[in-house]
C-alpha cells in the first residue's frame, strides 16, 4: 500500500535551511578564537576570606593567598570540564587577582555554552589590542620645578614602581643601565616582582632600573606567533616598550647619538623610578587576553603605576563601553591603589575617536613642544625651500650644488618591470633607473600611489639612493594627491621630504625651467642644480603648546555606535607627544627605517602617556598616602589651558596648515604641571570604587544586572545624574532646562584657606556655585552645588570653567562641557 504525505512549503523550506547549515558547517567549520570570561566570586586581592584586610596588599607567599589562588584556578578549569566538550578548547590565563576569570581559545559554539553556564557574569571576544603610536623634562620644567623639590635628578621618583605594559624592553640600553656610582638603596616597599628569562633576555637583565620583567604570550601563540621575531621573553622586538619605558623613567642626561650627530641628551620624567616591564603585545599581533593578564600580574606585583600606550583595536560591540573586560580590569586595579594612565588613541581629529574611555583612568592626549628640526634644500638660482629630514648636508652645503634629476627622467628606457608609480616615480626600486643618470645627483621622487596606499616606504628610497649612489633625494608633495604629513626621520643619505604642494610645484618649475627636452619629451641636458642643507640641528621657536592631528577627540561614548555620549570629559589631560626622542630597540622589527639605531624621534599619544606616568611617580613620592583619583585631581586641576605665546591653547585639524581654537574635548584640561600639580591646594577624593559603581548604575539605558555582575555590587544606589560622578570636570552631554551637579572637594595643606570661586560661562548657559565663598580647614572637605541652566538652546556644545581661587596662592579650575538641547 503506498503512502503518500504532503509536505508544507514553510517545512521544506526549514529542512532546505537546516541542510544548507549542515552543509555549510561541514564545509566550513567554525574557527576557534579567544574569548574572556569573568565569572562569579571575589579575586583574591578583594577576598576578605582568604584573610585580606582592607588596604593591606596581598602577600602571593601567605597560605590565604595560595589556597584562594587554587581555589580560583580550579573552579575555572571544573567549569570549562563540566561546559563545553574535551578538546575544543585551551584555556591560555586564570585571572585571579584582580577580577575572577579566565581567558579561553574555543570556537562560537562552544562561547555560546559558556554564557549560559552558572556562575558565569560575562563572555567577551578578545578585540585585540594596538599600539598608540629628550627635551621634554625641561619643556615641563622639570628640572628647576618638581626634580629641585625631589632632591634633583639623582632622587626623582625614587621607590616607585612604573609597569609598563607594552612590547617589552631592551635590557642593553643605556636609559636602563644601573649606576653603580649612584645605587639603589634597597628594593621598594612591598614590591613583589619576578624576572623571566629567554632570548635576548639573561637574568642579569634585571639590574635594579629594570626592576622586574615578565611577558605574557598564551594569547598570541594561541592564534599566529613567529618565533624569528617575536621573542618569547622580555626582549623588546619593536622599539616601542623601550621607548615608552624611558619616557617614564629613563636615566638622565643619556646621550642622543643616531649617526654619529648628538642631538642632545635624553632623560625620563622620573628619572629614579624603577620600571617593571610587561611583555604583552608582539611585532605579529597583540591579544586582548595577554594585556589582562598582565595588569592583573602588575597589581599583583604591587606597582604604582601602570602606563599603557595600547588599546583596543575597537570598542566592544555588544555592551556599554565601560563594562569590558579590559576597562573592567582597570577599573579593579585603581580600586587596589594602582594609578593608571592610558593613550586616548591616534584617531584624531575626528570628534568621539577616544579610545581610553573610562573616568577611573586618565586618558592623554598629545602635542608638540617647540622644538623642531627643519630642513632646506637651496636651488640654484638662489631659492630656499623648505622640508623635513633628520639627514646631514650634502657634501659642501649650498656652496656646492648637484644635478637635479626628476625620478620620472631617470627610468631605463628598457626594462623588465612594471611601469607603475612605485617604480617610475617613488624610487622605490633602483633597477627602474639608470645608474649613469642618478650617481652622485639629487633625485626627486614623488609621493604617489604607493605612499597613499602604503605600499612604498621612505626605507625603499633610502636602499635605491644608498645602492645607486644618490648624492641625495628630495620626497615632493603630489597635486593629484595633496599636500601629506612628514615626521622627520634619520636619514644616512641627505635626504629631505617636502610635504606641501605649493612648496613642491616651486621645485618642480625650476627643474622645468632649467632642463632641456627634445620634442619627444626626452631630457637633453639637466641644468637644475641644488644642495640640501642641514636638517639635524634643532629650533626652539614657534607656538607651543598646540594639540597633535592624530590625537584622538572627545565627547567620549557610551556605546559603539558613538552616538549615545557619556558625561565624562575625555581625554583627560595633554602631554608631549610630538617628536619624542627616547630610547629604541636597534632590532626594530616593525620599523626597518630605524634599524640599528638606539634612539628614534616618534610621536603618538602613545608617547604622551608615559610622560603623565612619569609624573604621577613624582607626585605619588612627593605625597605617598595619595589615592589615585587624588593624583588624577591634581593633574587635572593644576592643568594650563594656555600656550608659550599667553594665549588658548589650539589645535591641529584636517587642514594641516592651520590652527584652530581648541577645546576640552582635543585637551582635557589643559597641558599638565607638574610643579603646581605638588601644591594643588584642593583635591576632588571621592571617586572610588563604590563612587564609579554608582556612576555605572546611573548610565542611561544600562543593564544592571550586568553592572552587578562586573563590579559585584548591587545597583541599590546611584547618582542622581552621571555628572555627578565627584570628577574634577564638569561635563553634561544633554541639558534641556537645568540641572544640579554635586561636587566636593578636600584641602590637602597644612592650613586653612578661603576660596572664591569666579565662571567662565559657556555659551548658553547660566552657572551658579553654592557657596560662590567657602573656607576650609586642613584636611577638611567642601561640598559644592552648581547650578546650570540653559539660557539658549544651542544643539551643540559649549565650554567653560569654574575657577576656584585660594588665599594662599592656589588655583583651582574645573572644564566645563555642557550640550544644551531644546525642550
Amino acid at each position: 500500500m503506498a503512502v503518500t504525505v504532503k509536505v508544507s512549503a514553510s517545512l521544506r523550506c526549514r529542512c532546505v535551511i537546516l541542510l544548507l547549515s549542515v552543509i555549510v558547517s561541514v564545509a566550513f567549520p567554525e574557527q576557534p578564537t579567544i574569548y574572556l570570561v569573568l565569572m562569579e566570586g571575589e579575586p583574591i586581592l578583594f577576598h576578605h576570606g582568604a584573610g585580606l584586610l582592607k588596604g593591606e596588599r596581598s602577600d602571593p607567599n601567605s597560605e590565604a593567598y595560595r589556597a584562594h589562588a587554587k581555589h580560583l584556578e580550579d573552579s575555572h578549569d571544573q567549569l570549562l570540564q563540566n561546559t563545553i566538550e574535551v578538546g575544543s578548547y585551551k584555556k591560555l590565563y586564570s585571572f585571579k587577582h584582580i577580577i575572577n576569570g579566565f581567558a579561553v581559545h574555543t570556537t562560537p559554539s562552544q562561547a555560546k555554552k559558556l554564557e549560559l553556564a552558572e556562575g558565569v557574569k560575562l563572555v567577551e571576544e578578545d578585540r585585540g589590542v594596538k599600539l598608540m603610536t629628550t627635551y621634554t623634562p625641561e619643556f615641563l620644567e622639570l628640572p628647576m620645578g618638581v626634580w629641585s623639590q625631589e632632591g634633583g635628578d639623582t632622587h626623582a621618583g625614587e621607590d616607585l614602581v612604573i609597569g609598563v605594559i607594552d612590547t617589552g624592553i631592551d635590557p642593553m640600553h643605556p636609559s636602563f643601565a644601573y649606576d653603580p656610582l649612584k645605587p639603589y638603596t634597597s628594593n621598594p616597599h612591598r614590591f613583589s616582582g619576578d624576572c623571566q628569562t629567554g632570548p635576548r633576555f639573561p637574568a642579569s637583565s634585571c639590574n635594579g632600573k629594570i626592576i622586574s620583567a615578565r611577558y605574557f604570550s598564551a594569547g598570541a601563540q594561541s592564534i599566529t606567533l613567529n618565533t624569528s621575531k617575536d621573542f618569547l621573553s622580555p626582549f623588546d622586538a619593536a622599539g616601542h616598550g623601550s621607548h615608552v619605558a624611558s619616557i617614564a623613567a629613563g636615566n638622565y642626561g643619556v646621550s642622543v647619538v643616531v649617526n654619529s650627530f648628538l642631538y642632545g641628551y635624553a632623560s625620563g620624567m622620573a628619572p629614579r623610578a624603577r620600571i617593571a616591564v610587561y611583555k604583552a603585545v608582539f611585532p605579529s599581533i597583540g591579544t586582548m587576553a595577554d594585556v589582562v593578564a598582565a595588569i592583573d600580574q602588575a597589581v599583583l606585583d604591587q606597582v604604582d603605576i601602570i602606563s599603557l600606550s595600547i588599546g583596543p583595536n575597537s570598542p566592544p560591540e555588544d555592551k556599554p563601553i565601560f563594562l569590558n573586560v579590559f576597562d573592567i580590569s582597570m577599573l579593579f586595579a585603581q580600586r587596589a591603589g594602582v594609578f593608571v594612565v592610558q593613550a586616548a588613541g591616534n584617531q584624531g581629529p575626528t570628534p568621539s575617536s577616544i579610545e581610553s574611555y573610562s573616568p577611573w583612568v586618565v586618558g592623554v592626549a598629545a602635542c608638540n613642544i617647540d622644538r623642531s628640526f627643519p630642513g632646506k634644500i637651496v636651488l640654484g638660482d638662489g631659492q630656499n625651500i623648505n622640508g623635513v629630514g633628520l639627514s646631514g648636508p650634502t657634501f659642501g652645503n649650498w656652496l656646492l650644488q648637484y644635478k637635479l634629476v626628476l625620478a620620472k627622467d631617470a627610468v631605463k628606457e628598457s626594462g623588465t618591470f612594471p611601469m607603475t608609480p612605485q617604480y617610475v616615480e617613488e624610487c622605490q626600486y633602483p633597477e627602474a633607473l639608470d645608474p649613469t643618470l642618478v650617481l652622485g645627483s639629487i633625485v626627486i621622487c614623488t609621493f604617489s600611489a604607493g605612499f597613499s596606499n602604503g605600499t612604498s616606504t621612505l626605507s625603499a628610497i633610502i636602499d635605491t639612493a644608498t645602492e645607486l649612489g644618490f648624492m641625495g633625494f628630495v620626497l615632493t608633495a603630489n597635486p593629484l594627491y595633496g599636500d601629506y604629513i612628514a615626521e622627520p626621520v634619520p636619514f644616512v643619505v641627505p635626504g629631505i621630504m617636502i610635504p606641501k604642494v605649493a612648496d613642491a610645484q616651486i621645485l618642480l618649475q625650476y627643474y622645468e625651467q632649467w632642463t632641456s627636452r627634445d620634442p619627444t619629451g626626452r631630457v637633453t641636458k639637466y641644468n637644475g642644480r641644488a644642495a640640501i642643507g642641514e636638517g639635524r640641528v634643532a629650533s626652539f621657536q614657534g607656538r607651543a603648546p598646540s594639540v597633535s592631528r592624530f590625537s584622538s577627540r572627545g565627547p567620549d561614548i557610551i556605546d559603539s555606535s558613538r552616538r549615545n555620549l557619556a558625561d565624562v570629559l575625555k581625554p583627560d589631560i595633554l602631554a608631549p607627544g610630538h617628536l619624542i626622542w627616547a630610547a629604541w630597540s636597534p632590532t626594530s622589527i616593525s620599523e626597518p627605517l630605524l634599524n640599528g639605531y638606539n634612539f628614534a624621534l616618534l610621536s603618538g599619544t602613545s608617547m604622551a602617556t608615559p610622560h603623565v606616568a612619569g609624573v604621577a611617580a613624582l607626585i605619588k613620592q612627593h605625597n605617598p598616602s595619595w589615592t589615585p583619583s587624588m593624583i588624577a585631581s591634581a593633574i587635572s586641576t593644576t592643568a594650563s589651558r594656555y600656550d608659550n605665546y599667553g594665549e588658548p591653547i589650539m589645535a591641529e585639524g584636517f587642514n594641516i596648515s592651520s590652527l584652530y581654537p581648541s577645546t576640552p574635548f582635543d585637551f582635557g584640561a589643559g597641558l599638565i604641571n607638574p610643579k603646581r600639580a605638588l601644591d594643588p591646594g584642593l583635591v576632588f577624593t571621592s571617586a572610588g570604587f563604590e563612587d564609579y559603581v554608582e556612576f555605572l548604575c546611573s548610565l542611561p539605558n544600562t543593564n544592571l544586572s550586568l553592572v552587578e555582575a562586573v563590579t559585584g555590587r548591587l545597583c541599590n544606589h546611584s547618582l542622581a545624574h552621571p555628572s555627578d560622578l565627584n570628577l574634577p570636570s564638569i561635563t553634561i552631554s544633554r541639558l534641556v532646562t537645568s540641572q544640579v551637579v554635586r561636587r566636593s572637594v578636600k584641602n590637602i595643606e597644612s592650613k586653612p584657606e578661603t576660596y572664591v570661586s569666579a565662571v567662565l560661562h559657556p555659551n548658553g548657559v547660566e552657572v551658579s556655585v553654592n557657596p560662590s565663598q567657602f573656607t576650609i580647614d586642613s584636611q577638611g572637605t567642601q561640598d559644592m552645588e552648581i547650578t546650570i541652566s540653559v539660557t539658549q538652546a544651542l544643539n551643540s556644545f559649549s565650554f567653560g570653567e569654574i575657577v576656584l581661587t585660594g588665599t594662599l596662592d592656589h588655583i583651582v579650575r574645573i572644564p566645563l562641557s555642557v550640550l544644551t538641547v531644546p525642550m
